[in-house]
């Protein structure tokens, strides 16, 4: 098996060289490409050396088993198309292809089948997506789900290295938001992505519409905020949902019991507690009726909320393609 990995210095690229290692997938070769800024650089795997080469349009005329792409939606948008027209498998972590009716959009635990008999580009969904439907979907299936309301909490790192950056510069008194909108340091910042006309943010759109595709369900309704916090690692939301069916507490728990990769935690669940961890943790589930539900959901968003759940869809691909 030929393994690529684009933007593999990145926040989200080490992070699934750091997965693939865990899994123990260990190619027959492997690629690791960059800017022409980073070309050159070092990096490891398996306790190897690897130089960092420059991407092109001729890099990807070769067939790779499997590309992982975290390098920004513009540079997907010009390479993965290259990459797929040669027969390589492309998961790609930016937003580019999402919205894409010809490309799936996967959570593998949740609608992995799909990818039965795929090649080309798959779409890796957005972070703060991604953990909410883990723990909604068993739920969906067993009452269904007219209504989600969610308010994120969503970490520094969720803009990358630079997010990363700002924050501890701040923290050091140098405060000059770029990043952000906002100083973030010892702020909340209620904007993530660019508002639109609606007066929703990108970011909101983002859950609403790869949560549709993604549960197949495009009669739920969706009322979402993207906040910012001072936090490094591990996204957080509040979650309220209303059923079409009546519930009880135990068969809720039932269901998220039921649910692959999501943990029911008692207490107080904080992104520091899960910082490293693969699973989605859910806590404080609390009722005033029987159609009706809200509870806390936290996970590692660049490990949940991207490179985890770009490893797993290979994975799932390799499963179900052999």
């Amino acid at each position: 098996m030929n393994i690529a990995v684009i933007g593999a210095s990145g926040e989200v690229g080490r992070m699934m060289l750091k997965v693939l290692q865990e899994n123990e997938i260990a190619p027959d070769s492997i690629d690791f490409y960059s800017s022409a800024k980073s070309a050159g650089k070092q990096i490891k795997f398996y306790e190897k050396e690897y130089k960092l080469k420059e991407l092109t349009e001729e890099s990807l005329m070769k067939k790779y088993d499997y590309i992982l792409m975290s390098a920004g939606g513009n540079v997907s948008k010009k390479f993965s198309p290259i990459a797929e027209k040669y027969g390589s498998n492309i998961i790609d972590n930016s937003s580019a292809f999402r919205g894409d009716k010809t490309k799936p959009l996967v959570v593998p635990e949740i609608n992995g089948g799909i990818l039965k008999n795929y090649t080309g580009i798959i779409a890796n969904p957005n972070c703060s997506t991604i953990q909410m439907v883990l723990s909604l979907y068993k739920i969906h299936e067993c009452f269904g789900i007219s209504k989600i309301v969610v308010s994120t909490y969503q970490a520094a790192s969720g803009a990358g290295k630079k997010g990363i950056e700002e924050l501890e510069l701040q923290e050091k008194g140098i405060v000059n938001p770029k990043v952000f909108s906002k100083q973030l340091f010892e702020n909340v910042v209620p904007k993530i992505g660019d508002y639109l006309e609606t007066g929703f943010s990108t970011e909101e759109m983002k859950m609403v519409n790869e949560t549709h595709k993604i549960l197949n369900d495009y009669s739920i309704d969706i009322w979402p905020t993207t906040v910012r916090v001072p936090v490094l690692y591990g996204h957080s939301e509040s979650i309220y949902i209303e059923t079409n069916s009546k519930f009880t507490l135990d068969k809720i728990f039932e269901c998220l019991e039921k649910s692959e990769n999501v943990r029911l935690a008692d207490g107080d669940v904080t992104p520091i507690d899960i910082a490293g961890s693969d699973l989605t943790f859910v806590s404080r589930i609390r009722t005033f009726n029987n159609k009706s539900l809200l509870f806390w959901n936290v996970a590692d968003n660049i490990r949940v909320g991207a490179a985890t759940n770009a490893v797993r869809i290979m994975m799932k691909h390799m499963e179900l393609n052999g």
